[in-house]
């Protein structure tokens, strides 16, 4: 635990971190609506944007860890801000670029090296640090509760700049909006951070006792099940909706549903991870995505299936996080910028593949596997779960 020096205010820290994340993972989640616009005024196949989005997703994965570490030497703060940087050029970028190689380097590249600067292992590192471990858990599903309010909001922003001005100055738009995060990186500066890092846990140590934690290896694996679920359906199911004879906003308007009920889900998730076993809980929510997934892909899909369908998602679509990060944070609180940055590596390539094969199936058969976590809510134990 920090001393009480080192920790920042909390209240300025939850609402700058909920606002990163608001932005961050809010226009992040919306990029499904562009997918068959870009591609018809760009003459190309939906494997071009699918391909870009895998390429971000791997690069957001390996680029995390480092994230982490910059985070743990130079602050969060600092973290932050050098990963707004490459996501507002990597969006300027990917709303101008009309060649499918610029395509692919700007939205896969940059956007996914930003994405790893502003997203849960940076933003919840300096949330999990900020408060005692029993609090921990509460705290990170309110910060990622107010944090899912960005995609109820941007999803039908965007939707609606793209119908009146076009994808391009609607992307421009969310470009401006994402510069907003640079402002909010003063919200959570960390004091004495380089210093801290250097005296509990160097990023060898953290990865060699990462290395030999079965725990570690079986988050790890649940992080890969849920880039295939999550990201899956991200970036498909506005397309997939059209296809089936939906309207044009169908799929933003059940994306923004997601991203509402995300805010009761993950809340709920923080909740009941201070109440119960935590690995127990994450079988639970993947089991439960699971069986949303199959009923409404078996099911005749229509408009009321849809919402249902987003409102069963939303409840499950980021809940794991904060679960999640309690966990690592009870293990490796020492180094956790690293190590929640590690956990997340094998989630890019099943992602890729996810993406690669939904432009095939077209969300005809999701994979869904169920991760096996122990759990013994023990963190002062490094060979237990939290």
């Amino acid at each position: 635990m920090l001393d009480a020096d080192r920790r920042p205010s909390l209240w300025p820290l939850l609402i700058s971190c909920s606002a990163i994340l608001a932005i961050s993972l809010g226009i992040r989640h919306g990029f499904g609506i562009y997918l068959a616009p870009m591609s018809q005024d760009n003459g190309w196949g939906r494997e071009v944007f699918a391909i870009a989005i895998a390429l971000q997703n791997l690069v957001w994965g390996v680029a995390q860890p480092f994230a982490g570490r910059i985070a743990d030497h130079y602050g969060t703060g600092r973290a932050v801000a050098l990963g707004s940087v490459f996501y507002v050029a990597g969006l300027i970028g990917m709303a101008n670029i009309a060649s499918s190689s610029g395509f692919v380097l700007f939205t896969g590249l940059l956007l996914g090296i930003g994405l790893a600067g502003t997203s849960f292992s940076v933003v919840f590192g300096a949330v999990g640090r900020a408060v005692a471990p029993e609090k921990r858990s509460m705290a990170l599903g309110i910060s990622g509760a107010v944090g899912s309010l960005g995609q109820f909001i941007m999803l039908p922003l965007g939707q609606s700049v793209m119908e009146a001005f076009g994808w391009s100055m609607a992307l421009m738009l969310m470009a401006v909006v994402a510069a907003l995060m640079l402002p909010l990186t003063l919200g959570v500066s960390e004091r004495n951070s380089a210093a801290q890092v250097a005296a509990e846990m160097s990023a060898g140590d953290a990865l060699r006792t990462a290395a030999r934690h079965g725990g570690f290896w079986l988050l790890s694996l649940g992080f890969f099940v849920c880039g295939f679920q999550v990201v899956f359906i991200g970036t498909h199911l506005p397309a997939f909706l059209v296809d089936k004879g939906l309207s044009g906003g169908s799929g933003a308007a059940v994306l923004a549903l997601v991203g509402l009920f995300n805010v009761v889900g993950s809340f709920l998730a923080g909740y009941l991870g201070t109440r119960m076993r935590k690995g127990w809980l994450l079988s639970a929510i993947y089991i439960c995505r699971a069986i949303a997934i199959a009923l409404f892909v078996f099911l005749p899909v229509t408009t009321v299936s849809a919402w249902l369908f987003g409102i069963a998602m939303g409840f499950l679509w980021l809940s794991t996080v904060p679960v999640t990060n309690a966990i690592v944070a009870g293990i490796f609180r020492r180094a956790q910028h690293v190590d929640a940055g590690w956990d997340r590596v094998p989630v890019p390539p099943d992602r890729r593949f996810s993406r690669r094969l939904a432009g095939w199936l077209c969300l005809r058969s999701p994979r869904v596997v169920r991760p096996g976590v122990a759990d013994r809510d023990r963190p002062q134990h490094p060979r237990r779960l939290a």
